[in-house]
C-alpha cells in the first residue's frame, strides 16, 4: 500500500498538465507531475512515482526510469540549497573537478552529501550547457553560476546561507 496520497489541490494541478494532451498520451504529462510532487515534496519518492504511474495509467516502471534519468529529480530529501557542479569534460578541463572539491571541502561534506544543518546538498552533474563559462553550477535546478573560481564559490555559500529560511 502506497503511503503517499494525492491531495485535491495535487490532482487538480496533475488535471491541468495532462488536459494538454489527447487522452491515449497522457503520458506525456509525466514529467509535470513528477515537478509538481518534487515542489510539493521537496523530492519524489518511491510511493509517489507509483501514484502517477496509476494515475497517468503506466507502468510504475516507466515513471521510475524518467525519474531516475533526469537529475532534476530528487529521489531523497536534500538540504534547502542543491549545488550542482558540472564535472564534465570541458568543465573538467577549467576546473570543475576543483572548484567541486573546493566546495565539498568548504561544506564538510563528500559528493553527494548534505551539510549537518541540512542547508547544503553538493553534487556532481552532466553538461549544463555552459562550456565556455565552465567551471559552471546549478542552483536549486534553477540559478546557473558561470566562472566558479574558489573566491566566488565562498561568496556564493555565504550568500546563500544569509538567505537561508530558518526551519
Amino acid at each position: 500500500m502506497s503511503s503517499y496520497q494525492l491531495s485535491d489541490a495535487t490532482r487538480a494541478r496533475f488535471d491541468r498538465e495532462v488536459a494538454k494532451y489527447p487522452y491515449e498520451q497522457r503520458q506525456s504529462a509525466v514529467m509535470a507531475c513528477l515537478s509538481i510532487v518534487q515542489q510539493e515534496e521537496g523530492f519524489v519518492s518511491r510511493a509517489s512515482e507509483d501514484v502517477i504511474a496509476a494515475y497517468l495509467g503506466m507502468p510504475p516502471i516507466a515513471v521510475y526510469e524518467v525519474t531516475t534519468f533526469y537529475n532534476m529529480f530528487n529521489q531523497r530529501k536534500l538540504g534547502q540549497f542543491k549545488l550542482n557542479v558540472c564535472t564534465n569534460l570541458p568543465c573538467q578541463l577549467r576546473d570543475g573537478q576543483t572548484a567541486l572539491e573546493h566546495l565539498c571541502s568548504k561544506l564538510g561534506v563528500e559528493e553527494g552529501g548534505t551539510t549537518a544543518d541540512g542547508l547544503f546538498t553538493v553534487q556532481k552533474s552532466e553538461c549544463l550547457g555552459a562550456c565556455a563559462d565552465s567551471p559552471v553550477m546549478l542552483v536549486n535546478d534553477r540559478q546557473m553560476c558561470s566562472f566558479m573560481t574558489a573566491e566566488r564559490l565562498d561568496e556564493l555559500v555565504d550568500v546563500l546561507r544569509s538567505n537561508a529560511v530558518k526551519a
